[in-house]
């Protein structure tokens, strides 16, 4: 039998985004989102050699002048294939919050707002979410504030809309024709118990949940070398904590 091989639950995040992404795709990637950054690097360099990776704040992977708002606008063509948003708290209708948490005129908790994520949302032909805590405190029944929505009018136009959430717990799945979150698979070390029981709202399961397959060698590898030092770049301090800390959680393979 094989050693057991381990990662950290940021790695396993990224990992399943690199499975995600498919080849000939725009994709683009947000300011502070290492996660997907790493996860998107990822699959460049095992899966979809032929995508357009965009990733702000990264010199190597964004191809406008600094400080241009060129990706916003690429969405606004129509032009953007996949973008990854996350928010404080995400809701059962697909609706995440990036404004306050409590009221909005007394809030407990003030964040620095959205700079461009809702009209993203709408614009980007599939959007993931992510979020690297799968709490009750995360995933509610109803935002505080609706930063953007999961469900629009039908006289609203909107180019795409949400696709996936992914956790270090759960990859949930969105039905478009309910307009509510499914959970579709969970992640290796969870359980369909363990998953609805931090998701504070009822979450139906997709016809067939099976657990995410565990990232293999070749993906670790990849990822703690060629992907680790590009992500060093832009996010030292997330490359050098986050990435090949391999006593966060083992498994046999």
């Amino acid at each position: 039998m094989s050693q057991p091989i381990a990662w950290t639950p940021e790695e396993l995040m990224a990992v399943t985004i690199a499975r995600e992404v498919r080849d000939g795709e725009t994709v683009g990637v947000g300011a502070v989102s290492p996660i997907p950054a790493a996860g998107c690097i990822l699959a460049e360099q095992l899966y979809t050699p032929d995508i357009t990776l965009i990733i702000l704040d990264s010199d190597e992977y964004y191809p406008f002048p600094a400080g241009s708002s060129e990706l916003h606008f690429l969405a606004q063509r129509g032009e953007l294939d996949l973008f990854f948003l996350s928010g404080m708290q995400i809701d059962r209708r697909g609706n995440f919050n990036l404004h306050v948490i409590g009221e909005y005129t007394k809030p407990t908790v003030r964040m620095a707002g959205a700079y461009g994520s809702a009209m993203l949302y709408y614009m980007a032909h599939r959007v993931i979410l992510f979020r690297d805590q799968h709490t009750r405190r995360v995933f509610v029944e109803k935002v505080d504030f609706v930063t953007a929505a999961g469900v629009t009018p039908e006289n609203v136009y909107r180019e795409g809309g949400p696709a996936l959430v992914v956790t270090p717990k759960a990859v949930l799945g969105w039905d478009k024709a309910v307009g509510a979150w499914t959970l579709d698979r969970v992640q290796p070390g969870s359980s369909v118990e363990d998953v609805q029981a931090n998701t504070g709202f009822p979450l139906p399961l997709a016809p067939a949940v099976h657990t995410n397959p565990v990232p293999t060698e070749e993906e670790l590898r990849v990822l703690r070398t060629v992907v680790k030092e590009k992500m060093a770049r832009s996010y030292p301090e997330f490359a050098r904590e986050k990435m090949g800390r391999c006593e966060a959680r083992s498994f046999s393979l």
